[in-house]
């Protein structure tokens, strides 16, 4: 923690939410929105458009923007993106950004360089390092294999405190809009760890309905995905994070939702529930807000 005086947020100033269609980033916009806070949302599709490979369109969309959430897609672990990171730090700057939240990932030397970049700016800054999203398998990449009934991946029966995507939303709100949370590194997880395979009882229990997790080898997953099509970056940080993240370094439980917020993080089993009850495990219709 840096002993850095906090100063007062500028209250007319747009708060600018990259990926704001992305599983934190519409959340965010949603409770910045809420609190009646100047909020723009950037995407790709949005006006102005933001592209993290297209900088010269940068000045439009932070134009007004004194606070900044910054959630990098795919990740912050792929090539390149400490550059990225540098140069819009930098621009935002320059049209007098006063406060960075910033998204990252645990046990990722990476990312980790990302948060550098932040901390190093003249300005009031918070890391988020989140754990893996429990609502990866509710509507992101895992979706499909729950809803096949086979969770298969090449991880190891690893303990993960999966993190409920709301809390992450909760702490960049309260960092971007309260006193308190400057210079603050907010680790944050679930309450308790849960295997791969623990994972997919709790998801059987909730939905009603048999799901299993099997390990396949690496170089399976890795054919697999390069055959779905998907983007290569998406393809590459899927084969990095299973050969890398998931080794047990992150076998451990965070503080961060509760020095944050002052209560404790949502179990994966209420997620689960919630999940269930709206049918998302049957019908495969994805969650659209919760």
């Amino acid at each position: 923690m840096s002993n850095k005086p906090e100063t007062k947020k500028n209250a007319e100033g747009i708060t600018l939410v990259l990926g704001g269609t992305g599983k934190t980033g519409r959340r965010v916009v949603q409770r910045l929105k809420s609190r009646g806070v100047p909020t723009r949302a950037a995407s790709r599709s949005s006006i102005p458009s933001f592209d993290w490979n297209v900088p010269q369109d940068w000045d439009a969309v932070l134009d007004g923007v004194t606070s900044v959430y910054i959630s990098y897609s795919p990740d912050l672990a792929i090539p390149g993106a400490t550059d990225s990171i540098q140069q819009f730090v930098d621009k935002a700057v320059e049209h007098g950004v006063s406060r960075f939240v910033l998204l990252s990932g645990r046990g990722e030397e990476e990312a980790q360089a990302c948060e550098n970049v932040v901390q190093a700016a003249d300005v009031e800054w918070t890391v988020i390092r989140a754990s893996w999203f429990m609502q990866n398998f509710s509507e992101g990449e895992f979706l499909q294999l729950v809803l096949a009934g086979t969770i298969t991946l090449p991880a190891a029966d690893v303990p993960e405190p999966f993190i409920d995507v709301n809390d992450i939303a909760d702490v960049a709100v309260a960092a971007l809009t309260e006193p308190g949370h400057a210079y603050e590194i907010y680790e944050v997880t679930g309450p308790r760890l849960l295997t791969f395979t623990e994972l997919a009882k709790e998801i059987s229990e909730a939905a009603k309905r048999d799901v299993h997790f099997v390990q396949i080898p690496a170089e399976a997953f890795a054919q697999g995905i390069k055959d779905s099509g998907i983007p290569e970056e998406t393809a590459w940080l899927l084969n990095y994070l299973f050969d890398t993240v998931l080794d047990g370094r992150n076998a451990y439980v965070g503080d961060g939702v509760k020095r944050a917020l002052g209560r404790e993080p949502a179990d994966f089993s209420a997620f689960a529930r919630r999940i269930a009850d709206r049918g998302t495990w049957e019908a495969g219709d994805n969650e659209a807000a919760a």
